[in-house]
């Protein structure tokens, strides 16, 4: 049958466990002795694998027929071009969906959540028996938008690096990060475990959990009252970013006075890089995907120019 519309249709999928256990085995077999050998329940892994499977061929017989649809496997989003009229459908779980978004710019994203009793999907409202209702409601641009704000990180080597979670700037190891912040008109040298930016949608993320933890140590020594808690929680639309520096250590030649903060649509935060080796920048979690940030290095930290756009 061909296709309704000359558009283009991008299906990012991902490896299941499986297939990463078969890359890394050579064969099922081997992969599932390894499994079993260390007492874990091998049939979970074929269960999430056949059901992806199967997701996979309902979305793409579906998608064939309202679009060109080719391919593209999460390892290869950061080399790969979308068009700017591309319609892009992910099919995997919320990380997927956040992995690809900070690759687009302003092309729209579809979530499919290929086994909704598995994953809980806040950015995968759709199932593959959605798609015949959807698909061309996208298309033709009926479908509401959500926009989500996103980070930026700018080096002074010309690099950038965008995230749609949160910006890690630290080591890459268990030792200390050494750099000088500066925010505003203020700027101190700092020793930590890193700096986390998050941005509304990351919130959930990351961020809630070291607002826990904080909670967490206030209330172990008497702090906070009855109260209510904060949990770091914003819009995912929100124009501002908020910062936390992880582990702060005051000495002679640190300080711990900037440690949380908002950065708003207008700002941005230096960071100066005083790690000899190890220090690295990375988004959302993707730790292999990483840009140095060695000394003398600068990032500029701030708003996107560019928000992701996904289809509710």
């Amino acid at each position: 049958m061909e296709p309704i519309t000359e558009r283009k249709i991008v299906l990012i999928l991902r490896e299941t466990r499986l297939a990463e256990l078969i890359r890394r085995f050579n064969t099922r077999q081997q992969a599932q002795f390894y499994v079993e050998h260390l007492g874990a329940d091998f049939s979970d892994y074929l269960a999430e694998h056949e059901r992806y499977l199967q997701a996979t061929e309902d979305v793409e017989s579906v998608l064939r027929h309202f679009g060109r649809l080719q391919r593209v496997d999460r390892a290869f989003l950061a080399n790969f071009i979308f068009g700017p009229d591309d319609l892009v459908v992910v099919l995997g779980q919320d990380g997927l969906v956040a992995n690809t978004m900070k690759y687009l710019d302003g092309q729209r994203i579809v979530g499919v959540n290929p086994d909704p009793r598995r994953w809980d999907g806040v950015l995968l409202p759709f199932v593959a028996t959605d798609l015949l209702r959807i698909i061309p409601e996208a298309l033709a641009d009926r479908r509401q938008v959500k926009s989500v704000t996103m980070a930026k990180a700018t080096l002074n080597t010309g690099i950038t690096l965008y995230a749609v979670n949160d910006l890690f700037i630290g080591p890459q190891s268990h030792v200390s990060a050494r750099y000088e912040l500066s925010i505003g008109d203020r700027q101190e040298r700092q020793s930590s475990s890193g700096i986390i930016v998050s941005t509304g949608l990351g919130s959930t993320g990351w961020l809630k959990s070291i607002y826990a933890g904080w909670v967490a140590m206030a209330a172990a020594f008497g702090l906070g009252g009855d109260e209510p808690k904060p949990d770091g929680a914003f819009p995912w639309d929100a124009q501002r970013l908020h910062y936390y520096v992880r582990e702060p250590f005051p000495s002679r030649t640190s300080a711990a006075s900037l440690v949380i903060g908002r950065i708003e649509q207008s700002e941005t935060i230096g960071i100066v890089s005083e790690m000899p080796e190890h220090g690295v920048i990375f988004s959302d979690g993707i730790e292999a995907d990483f840009l140095e940030f060695n000394s003398g290095t600068r990032a500029i930290i701030g708003i996107a120019e560019r928000s992701g756009q996904l289809i509710v």
